[in-house]
């Protein structure tokens, strides 16, 4: 995975807005923590404009300062943008290389901004560069998509409309067109999971088969069958779950015990 510093901009933007948002009467440190594929910074105090992307959307100064003074000093000495175009530009140029955008951890009484070095995934970095035309807000949201984090209604229902992601929430992957424009064809049929009936019908030849069948030898049948985006617990419970329904529906039955199932046709 290639890594990269972070723009000689970013770096010079992210700390001096940390000298000039920090809260002095803490009488605290600013820190700046370098690590292999990213750049941490903190300070204390609260982030006053509220939310990042209340920054990034509507690009204008804030109505006051924490210390306005030092932070005046600065905007005339050239050291941080004026209008909150500091943090949108970081942004940008952290899409320019497809890297995932800052993250903001807007804790109480403390801001910690990191900076990534390096492409998260590049499923994501293919779809930043094939659609230049996706604004930046949309980006954002995308980038909490890759970093599996939960998206708003509204923000679920943009991407959807724009057929940019598909999947269930909070497993979302690229959507079928984005996919096929991108290169990423094989990666959209692994995330995306087969009919029921495939995985029923299935089971169902195996075991006619082979007579019997036990949990474990089922398990490794569907396994790499199931969708990606699953882990191996949301893959144990699947399976789980459709030997159920075909039990249920008579179709099997368990002739073993609870832990250790044997599995044959009903006759």
């Amino acid at each position: 995975m290639q890594l990269l510093p972070p723009q000689p901009y970013s770096i010079r933007e992210a700390l001096n807005n940390c000298i000039a948002h920090q809260d002095y009467t803490k009488h605290g440190r600013i820190n700046v923590i370098e690590m292999d594929d990213q750049l941490i910074f903190t300070n204390l105090g609260s982030f006053i404009p509220g939310s990042v992307e209340k920054v990034v959307k509507e690009d204008a100064p804030e109505e006051h300062y924490r210390n306005r003074f030092l932070a005046s000093a600065m905007f005339n000495l050239k050291m941080v943008d004026t209008a909150g175009g500091g943090i949108k530009k970081i942004f940008n140029f952290q899409r320019e290389r497809f890297f995932p955008m800052p993250d903001y951890d807007l804790s109480p009484g403390k801001v910690k901004v990191t900076i990534s070095g390096k492409v998260l995934d590049m499923d994501y970095a293919r779809l930043l560069a094939k659609n230049r035309d996706l604004t930046l807000e949309e980006i954002i949201i995308l980038d909490k998509v890759q970093k599996k984090q939960v998206l708003t209604d509204f923000e679920e229902k943009h991407l959807r409309i724009k057929k940019l992601i598909e999947g269930r929430k909070p497993n979302y992957y690229i959507g079928i067109k984005v996919a096929q424009n991108t290169g990423q064809k094989a990666t959209y049929s692994k995330n995306k999971a087969f009919d029921k009936s495939y995985y029923l019908d299935f089971v169902e030849k195996a075991i006619k088969d082979h007579s019997i069948l036990e949990r474990s030898d089922i398990d490794e049948l569907l396994w790499n069958k199931l969708p990606d985006w699953m882990d191996d617990k949301q893959k144990k419970n699947k399976i789980g779950n459709l030997l159920t329904e075909m039990r249920v529906k008579n179709r099997i039955y368990n002739s073993g015990t609870f832990s250790k199932s044997k599995w044959s046709l009903k006759k």
